[in-house]
């Protein structure tokens, strides 16, 4: 009989990885940096909408993960950019796959569009 996967034990994979991207911001985050490589403080602030307060909680704990790499440069005005590390990176084919499941959810969604049904589920 096969062993039964414990996702409450601390050696689970999928528990560790789920910690590591926990949180509204991180996949997002990724993704933004992926798509547009390194980018700076209010590029990032832009492109995803958020909060100064969330931005900046999300960065410090992707960078404290080893997920984000901070660059400060010593100018005036000081200049900082952030990029994937090579960690998150690995991460960048499951984030294509799931784009590409939202690609079919959205082809889902506008042919019940068409067809007249509802085009957003109430619940």
């Amino acid at each position: 009989m096969k062993e039964m996967i414990v996702y409450a034990s601390e050696t689970c994979p999928m528990r560790a990885a789920c910690r590591a991207l926990e949180g509204k911001w991180k996949i997002p985050m990724i993704y933004v940096l992926n798509e547009n490589g390194t980018l700076r403080y209010n590029e990032l602030k832009r492109a995803l909408g958020i909060t100064n307060m969330m931005l900046s909680n999300t960065l410090k704990e992707l960078e404290e993960e080893g997920l984000v790499i901070r660059v400060q440069y010593n100018e005036i005005p000081p200049r900082v950019e952030y990029h994937l590390s090579q960690l998150s990176r690995q991460l960048i084919p499951v984030l294509d796959a799931f784009c590409q499941w939202g690609e079919v959810l959205l082809a889902q969604e506008q042919r019940a569009c068409r067809a007249g049904d509802d085009c957003r589920d109430p619940e």
